[in-house]
């Protein structure tokens, strides 16, 4: 994986910059980032599912376990809570055993700003908060690096990177109405060329301390997670890299989220489960 450029890094400020080389330092050096996903394998797995397993309901874990891939996976979710990947990589993490590596880029605000972020991503997620995405239109020029890692990232067997489509959470009153998927999801499948697994998730909410103490005195709400089918994207690559094919995949695959919230809704139906769509319960 390359390093960024010294042109790069001067977009960065001084903070940014001492936060980004102690995550690059984590995800670049093999010892340091099996460390790490030994720590997520087993620590941070477990105090999530511990956290949260009174709570959640998974659907297609199969889908995951059958894998042997050849390249990374693109694991693509729609986006309400601050938690969705923190609770879907402990799931997938107790179920599937050919996990290498676990990465999620992340907006650069809170976690590339200051030693609180520092200390979450460490905490929390072992430094897989990466590569970071600056939203600053003056230092946007640093996320040509953060594409590049990407890729570079997705070529090997068995990398999983977790990304929201969206680009940004979704707070409308319909939890099942995702935003437009940004282009550079599409860009990065592309270039890529990994397996890429849709997922659909709800439940979770944005305060974590409610969300630890419901799962525990039983009344917080239902977690549900639906994970889809590789997606077969070979008439894309056969097509011009250009933007109309890159926002032709990022629909692709808004799409095939969009898809598994019906099996989403049919899971909290069989099992009894209070129903989020504000449209069912407008009929009801």
């Amino acid at each position: 994986m390359r390093r960024p450029t010294e042109q790069e890094l001067k977009l960065l400020s001084n903070t940014e910059r001492v936060c980004f080389e102690i995550a690059d330092a984590v995800n670049r050096r093999p010892l340091l980032k099996r460390a790490a996903h030994l720590f997520q394998d087993t620590i941070g797995q477990t105090w999530v599912h511990y956290a949260t397993r009174h709570l959640v309901h998974a659907q297609g874990l199969e889908r995951l376990q059958s894998l042997h891939p050849d390249r990374g996976v693109f694991l693509v979710c729609n986006h309400r809570s601050f938690f969705d990947f923190y609770c879907i990589s402990s799931v997938m993490l107790r179920a599937c055993s050919w996990v290498r590596g676990i990465y999620f880029p992340v907006r650069s605000n809170f976690f590339y700003e200051g030693p609180a972020g520092v200390a979450v991503n460490m905490v929390m997620a072992a430094f897989a908060m990466y590569p970071p995405v600056m939203r600053a239109p003056s230092k946007r020029g640093f996320n040509t690096y953060t594409l590049d890692a990407v890729n570079e990232l997705l070529q090997e067997p068995a990398n999983v990177i977790g990304y929201h489509p969206e680009g940004r959470r979704g707070t409308g009153p319909d939890p099942y109405e995702l935003l437009p998927a940004s282009i550079g999801t599409g860009n990065i499948v592309y270039r890529a060329r990994p397996v890429v697994i849709p997922v659909f998730t709800l439940g979770l909410v944005n305060n974590l301390p409610r969300q630890v103490i419901g799962n525990f005195t039983g009344d917080g709400e239902p977690v549900t997670m639906v994970f889809g089918e590789p997606l077969d994207l070979q008439r894309f690559y056969d097509m011009p890299a250009e933007n109309e094919t890159y926002k032709a995949i990022a629909e692709h695959i808004r799409e095939a989220i969009i898809a598994l919230s019906v099996e989403e809704r049919a899971l909290r139906k069989a099992k009894g489960l209070p129903t989020l769509d504000p449209n069912a319960s407008a009929s009801g």
